[in-house]
């Protein structure tokens, strides 16, 4: 057990770097009226997520414990839906209303595209 939640805190450790890393990127190569680098990790998190979850389920279907790490661990920290309302609760407060709409909508649309875009891929795999 304690080897199992060393292994979901890494993950998770890495999950955050990653995360941190590939939206500062983001954000400073493509300024924008609302922040794209928590919609490209979301959309990207949830197309992992997809892919992953078909792999799981077809090909790596004994591996719980992988599965459990991936998710929990690495794409729980990966991917933050508190970045996505924190980034459009301030869009608001500064009244900027169509680019929060559009922030939240995009959120919402590519990621559902992106995670059955995942399983797709992950079946072919």
């Amino acid at each position: 057990m304690a080897s199992k939640l060393l292994l979901l805190a890494l993950a998770g450790a890495a999950g955050t770097v990653t995360r941190f890393g590939i939206s500062a990127a983001v954000n400073h190569f493509f300024p924008s009226s609302f922040p794209p680098g928590t919609l490209i990790v979301n959309t990207a998190g949830c197309f992992l997520a997809g892919f992953f979850w078909m792999l799981f389920e077809m090909r790596w279907m004994h591996a719980a414990e992988s599965r459990t790490i991936l998710f929990v661990g690495f794409m729980g920290a990966f991917t933050t839906f508190y970045a996505v309302m924190m980034e459009n609760s301030e869009l608001l407060r500064s009244a900027a209303w169509m680019p929060a709409a559009l922030h939240l909508s995009l959120h919402n649309l590519l990621g559902i595209v992106a995670v059955f875009a995942g399983a797709a891929l992950g079946r072919l795999v």
